[in-house]
């Protein structure tokens, strides 16, 4: 049976906030796309409980339990406890949490291009060498080690991190951006 595309309306505004984003950051929590994914589909739809999780994916409950309190942890995912007059056992009903999980993704975006720009600073404001072997030092490294490598005894040698640089520069994000 064909399962059914799942469009979902996030119920908050960020620009990251979208399926692919928030899919791609269940993966880094799980390691597990196929999986996370699915579980992601139904906590997109609705308030739903793990045993309907587990019955509509076809995946075995303790393994849907498991993901759960992976973004129930980070705060992905909350849940409502609600306990069974008649059988006196909780249940408990999950929900996605879209203003949370827009601010790990902005967190993470951010930090991501912190990165960038503090890699591609050090490269641009230094002058790097390197060895036969590729150890690879700034010049005041270089300069310490009298332009012999310390690792392998061979002489170091200018070069030049032109490509390096155009390269950082070209990086982008691996988060889609809404416009």
């Amino acid at each position: 049976m064909a399962r059914k595309k799942v469009k979902y309306t996030f119920d908050y505004d960020s620009k990251f906030l979208n399926e692919h984003n928030v899919k791609k950051l269940a993966y880094e929590l799980t390691h597990d796309a196929d999986t996370s994914k699915k579980i992601l589909d139904c906590l997109f739809t609705a308030e739903v409980t793990d045993e309907q999780i587990a019955e509509a994916t076809g995946i075995k409950l303790n393994f849907v339990r498991k993901i759960l309190y992976k973004f129930y942890d980070v705060g992905m995912a909350n849940y409502t406890r609600k306990k069974d007059p008649e059988t006196q056992w909780f249940t408990y009903y999950w929900r996605f949490d879209s203003r949370k999980a827009a601010q790990i993704l902005e967190k993470q975006y951010n930090h991501h291009n912190k990165e960038i720009k503090e890699s591609l600073e050090f490269e641009e404001n230094n002058m790097f060498f390197v060895c036969p072997n590729g150890c690879r030092y700034p010049f005041d490294e270089a300069t310490d080690f009298q332009f012999i490598c310390p690792r392998c005894n061979e002489k170091l040698e200018f070069k030049d991190n032109t490509d390096i640089i155009n390269d950082l520069k070209k990086l982008e994000s691996s988060y889609t951006v809404n416009e």
